[in-house]
């Protein structure tokens, strides 16, 4: 039996994020909003929960799954080594729509997915988010839609997708931006987008001194 809080509601929202935390604890799955599109979660370090997650999307360990933090110097702890890169591209668009690609610490006991070894962290810009986050710690969160079918911008599309599935869902409204967030790869020796979404190449081009076209060469 799965529950959904409005957190336009100062009481109901209270409410949601205590309810959430305790799932997320108890390793069950949480729909929550964010300023891209609704994600579903999973505490990241409990493997047992991101098995469930991905089984709940019908997705494979070969597509493992983001983690979302709620502070800048989370990343600290969660990477082998922070490139001056990285730290340019936080300062400019975190909190917001900007997914990075990074080798991760080796000592983590975590287990993402297939990673390589790597993981990929974004900081959401949503005051929800942000506030589950920064009381239960980093995230396991992927698209709240099923494998396949179009991401969930609404609590009730991803309810619909999901069910029950995920025992929390937070309702935040209608994603802001309803587009999902770029993605650049931080561990070969040049910067790489995978994925071109919510932040522009021209915006990430400028931060770091080089041309979009060598940013984006080979993304369809």
């Amino acid at each position: 039996m799965s529950t959904v809080y409005d957190c336009s509601q100062t009481d109901s929202r209270t409410a949601g994020l205590a309810a959430a935390k305790n799932a997320l604890k108890a390793g069950r799955l949480v729909v929550l909003p964010t300023d891209t599109l609704y994600g579903l979660a999973a505490e990241a370090f409990d493997s047992e929960a991101v098995t469930s997650l991905l089984r709940a999307k019908g997705r494979g360990r070969d597509m493992p799954v983001p983690v979302l933090v709620g502070s800048w110097n989370t990343i600290d702890g969660l990477v082998y080594s922070v490139r001056p890169q990285a730290r340019d591209l936080i300062r400019a668009f975190w909190p917001g729509g900007l997914s990075l690609v990074v080798e991760q610490a080796p000592s983590l006991a975590w287990d993402l997915g297939d990673t390589r070894g790597t993981v990929m962290l974004r900081m959401p810009l949503h005051p929800v988010a942000l506030e589950l986050l920064r009381d239960v710690g980093p995230l396991a969160v992927s698209s709240a839609n099923i494998s396949g079918r179009p991401p969930a911008t609404t609590v009730e599309e991803a309810r619909d997708q999901l069910g029950g599935s995920a025992s929390v869902y937070l309702d935040g409204g209608k994603a802001e931006h309803a587009v999902a967030s770029t993605i650049v790869d931080l561990t070969g020796n040049s910067p790489r987008i995978l994925r071109v979404g919510a932040v522009s190449a021209e915006s990430i081009a400028e931060v770091l001194g080089t041309s979009p076209e060598s940013l984006v060469e080979g993304v369809s």
